[in-house]
This record gives structure tokens, C-alpha cells and sequence, in this order.
């Protein structure tokens, strides 16, 4: 019998999405074949600290996985370890800063190890929601109004900023962090008071913030797979229960939220919502998987939203269930995935030495 694939699960993280990679990774861990593949568990802690776990899933779930355990002085005598020398492919689950934005990306492809999931430039872009729109806007695909603002200018003057927004954009505006995922800083302004509330709050999480005007539509979602051979699942459709999808809706009353799959939607308008998905996906950079998400007006345009390269794992999640419904099974899925970092890994290996050779 050949030897299994040992696979490093990284989970938590320093963003604010740690929560979210837990139970992302807790569903990774559990759903992955055990036939297949040997499990290596690498817990990141709140601060940063990396530790290798050997405990039970559940643990990561709830938060307690750390307890009891020391983290070493410095992250290099974690990479140091045997356990992790004996890891043959990385998967991070690990959702925001530090986990999607390229950094993650960039230690792996030192490390000179396959890893599942888009490279550091796919990642990097994707990360800021400005640069993603200003990407993918070059490439032909439409995107709604936006503006965006820095923390300084933000904290110098933000009664001119508010001024200034709301003599050049209508209300209701929607404030983004432009570095964040999972909904996480998101609010909407319906005033200039709230409006300025919520600049307030978007810089709690990033030195840079979008704004983007309000678009009446629906929300949709495609899952995008592939490296040099891209595939696009089925569209769902997000009827969120809060006033917009935001992290409550997300991952805490998910229940309530209704995911329609596959949306309600013309053949032919959700084949093009495919079509730009896969275009976007490629203008970015993108490679292994990555989750894009779009809004269609009643007069059938389509606006890309944003671009998540890690999307959630969770037993809620819309990348899964989304695959599941186009008839890959979540198991199935993520042995795809592995597979897919091998698969670059290799392609990339190869026109490296095709170079040193010529």
C-alpha cells in the first residue's frame, strides 16, 4: 500500500477572522480521507504563536486547543521540528491577515513545499478589495462605484471626509475595510452620523478603507477551482437575514440566512455570472480555488463584489455547498484541492529547472 499523504492543517491565525478558522478547519479535519491522508495540526494562536497540536478536532472547535500547551520563542523553531519537516502538502485554513494576503504564501514557497490554494500574488491582490476592483476592472469585468479613504485622513478631518462623501456619492453607503473578510468592520451608513460611525469602525481593522454605493440586487456566489484548467460551480444566491450579509449572518444566525442553490437565475444570465467569475478568477492571478461573489440588478447587470482566495470551510459555508451541489462531494472536494497544490507545485518546479537548463 503506498505510504499516505502527510498534510499540515493550519488554523487560527492573528486576524480577525480566528474564529471563523477554527470551525473552518475543525470541518477540513474531519471531512479529509483518513485513507488517503495523515493529518499534521498546526495551531496558531491570537498573538502569532505557532504550535503543533496532537489533540482531538473538537478542541480546535472550541477554542481550548492551546491549553496546556508552550509556544516556543520563535515561529522558526516550530518549522524546525521533525513533524514538520515530515509534512508533504500545507493546507491553510486560516481566513484574513496573515492567513490569505501572501505572507502565508511567501514562507511556503521559501519553504519550497506544495500548498493548497492561489499563490502569493492571487492572494495578495485578492486581499485588498480596492486593488481587486481596479484588477479586474482592467480585465473587462463591471464593478459598482467606490471610493476609498486612509485611517490618517480618516482621524485628521472626519467631518470632511463625511462631507465630501456624501456630496459626491447617495446615501446608503456601504464601509468596507479594505483588507478583511468575513464581513467583518461592514457597515452600512444611512446618514452622516452613521456614516461616520462606520468609518470609525472600519479602521479598528485596516489603515484603509472602501466605500461603495449601494446597489439594489441580489447577492451571488460562484465557486472557482483550477489552476491552468478552471472550473466554475453552479451560482447560489445569498437572501441574507440581517439588512446585509455581515458576520452575524455569516456564521452566528447562518440558519436564517436563506441559500438558494443553484439561484434562481436565466440559463444564460448564470452562465455569464460563471463566465466573469472564471475571468476574474484568472485577472487576479488566482490559482488552486477562490470563492467569487457578485451583485445582479433587476436589469440583469452583473457587479463583481470581491474575490475571497480562502473562503470558509464551515459546515455553513457557501464555497462547499456550492461545489456539493455541482456533485463533489466535500471530502471529495478537498482531496481535489490537495491534489490541485501538487499539481502547481510540480508545474512550477518544472519551469524553474526549464530555465536553469536553457
Amino acid at each position: 500500500m503506498d505510504k499516505k499523504i502527510n498534510v499540515g492543517v493550519l488554523f487560527g491565525g492573528k486576524s480577525g477572522e480566528h474564529e471563523v478558522s477554527l470551525n473552518s478547519a475543525y470541518n477540513v479535519i474531519n471531512a479529509i480521507d483518513k485513507e488517503r491522508f495523515d493529518i499534521t495540526m498546526i495551531g496558531i494562536d491570537r498573538d502569532g504563536k505557532w504550535m503543533i497540536y496532537e489533540g482531538e478536532p473538537e478542541n480546535i472547535k472550541n477554542d481550548t486547543w492551546h491549553h496546556g500547551l508552550t509556544a516556543p520563542k520563535s515561529n522558526l523553531e516550530v518549522l524546525g521540528d521533525e513533524r514538520i519537516g515530515n509534512i508533504d502538502v500545507f493546507f491553510p485554513v486560516l481566513h484574513g491577515t496573515f492567513g490569505e494576503d501572501g505572507t502565508i504564501q511567501g514562507i511556503f514557497d521559501i519553504m519550497d513545499v506544495p500548498y493548497v490554494g492561489c499563490g502569493v500574488l492571487g492572494s495578495s491582490v485578492a486581499m485588498d478589495k480596492v486593488v481587486t476592483k481596479q484588477v479586474c476592472e482592467s480585465a473587462g469585468v463591471s464593478t459598482c462605484e467606490y471610493t476609498c479613504l486612509y485611517k490618517k485622513e480618516i482621524l485628521d478631518d472626519i467631518d470632511r471626509c463625511v462631507a465630501t462623501l456624501t456630496i459626491c456619492y447617495d446615501l446608503p453607503l456601504f464601509v468596507k475595510p479594505a483588507n478583511m473578510g468575513s464581513s467583518v468592520g461592514i457597515s452600512k451608513a444611512v446618514d452622516k452620523d452613521s456614516l461616520k460611525e462606520a468609518l470609525l469602525e472600519a479602521i479598528k481593522y485596516d489603515n484603509k478603507v472602501i466605500i461603495e454605493t449601494f446597489v439594489k440586487g441580489r447577492e451571488v456566489e460562484v465557486a472557482v477551482m483550477g489552476n491552468d484548467t478552471i472550473e466554475a460551480s453552479c451560482v447560489g444566491e445569498i437572501v441574507p437575514c440581517n439588512e446585509f450579509y455581515d458576520y452575524e449572518a455569516k456564521y452566528l444566525s447562518g440558519d436564517n440566512s436563506a441559500v438558494i442553490i443553484p439561484a434562481d437565475l436565466p440559463e444564460e444570465l448564470s452562465e455569464r455570472i460563471r463566465r466573469m467569475a472564471i475571468k476574474s478568477y484568472q485577472a487576479i492571478g488566482a490559482s488552486g480555488l477562490s470563492r467569487v461573489d457578485f451583485f445582479v440588478t433587476d436589469a440583469g447587470n452583473v457587479l463583481l463584489n470581491e474575490i475571497n482566495t480562502l473562503p470558509g470551510f464551515t459546515n455553513i459555508s457557501m464555497y462547499p455547498k456550492l461545489w456539493e451541489a455541482s456533485g463533489l462531494m466535500y471530502t471529495d472536494l478537498i482531496t481535489k484541492l490537495i491534489d490541485l497544490a501538487f499539481d502547481r507545485y510540480d508545474s512550477r518546479k518544472a519551469l524553474l529547472y526549464a530555465k536553469e537548463t536553457e
